[in-house]
């Protein structure tokens, strides 16, 4: 692997690109803070896809995480912030449906290399890559109902496709979490693997398909995405609108500060 890219990236610190022939490995990179996403992070993965499409000499991606987790969602300062803006909730949610749309109309296929954990919008983002790898001890989960929130991120839209409907009321109503084992098993997860051979797997995978016509894995890629293209334009205005009008109720602002002093507690 490589830091020398062949393309300029303009990313913030919390996003690593390094390369590996026509792979471009992108790693998530907050891994004392299990990979959240605060703003910066939310801002470079919705601008990061645009830039892999523009980089001439990439022709697959491996998205994996640093440290433990593959994400752990959103940062508890930054949904208090959404709760005390609606400036700023109303940017983060259109932000939301941008990073949604920029991942499947990216034209090079990505292999999501799920190493650890990965809540709500981490979630989200692992299952709308082309391909999911998951470590054996890795899991999903999309708890936004458990603090109040309408689940209005992009599993109201790709779980639906991948797991059947029934099935992701199911996940996304108990917030339940889906083990590595249980999301191959439904559809949610393409392969399963022990940690220290699951970024090798990714890899593998990306250059298998890096080295096919990349005209024809483009297109026919971003062909099968018009299915998922078709259910975020359903359901995401819909979930986005909702869920930030839940930011207002007092579920949230509960929910919210219970979590913060739980967090404060095992920190001190």
């Amino acid at each position: 692997m490589s830091n020398d890219l062949p393309a300029e990236y303009d990313l913030p610190e919390s996003i690593v690109v390094t390369s590996d022939g026509h792979v471009r490995i992108v790693t998530l990179n907050r891994p004392d803070q299990l990979n959240a996403i605060v703003p910066a992070l939310h801002d470079g993965l919705t601008h990061l896809w645009r830039q892999l499409a523009e980089d001439n000499d990439a022709r697959a991606v491996v998205l994996t995480g640093a440290g433990r987790a593959f994400s752990a969602g959103g940062d508890l300062d930054t949904l208090q912030i959404q709760i005390d803006d609606a400036d700023a909730r109303r940017a983060s949610m259109r932000q939301a449906g941008e990073l949604v749309h920029e991942i499947i109309s990216c034209p090079l296929p990505i292999v999501a290399a799920v190493n650890g954990p990965a809540v709500g919008l981490g979630a989200t983002i692992a299952t709308c890559c082309d391909m999911v790898y998951l470590a054996e001890s890795a899991f999903l989960s999309d708890p936004h109902i458990a603090i109040g929130l309408v689940a209005g991120d992009g599993a109201v839209a790709s779980w639906p496709l991948a797991a059947g409907l029934l099935r992701a009321k199911e996940y996304i109503l108990t917030g339940d979490r889906i083990s590595a084992e249980e999301a191959y098993r439904v559809g949610l997860a393409n392969r399963v693997f022990p940690a220290e051979e699951l970024l090798s797997a990714a890899l593998a995978t990306a250059k298998r398909l890096a080295d096919l016509p990349p005209f024809a894995v483009q297109q026919t890629k971003l062909a099968l995405n018009q299915h998922l293209a078709a259910a975020v334009g359903i359901t995401l205005p819909f979930a986005l609108a909702a869920q930030s009008e839940s930011f207002t109720t007092p579920d949230v602002a509960a929910a919210l500060a219970a979590l913060k002093a739980k967090t404060d507690r095992r920190d001190t």
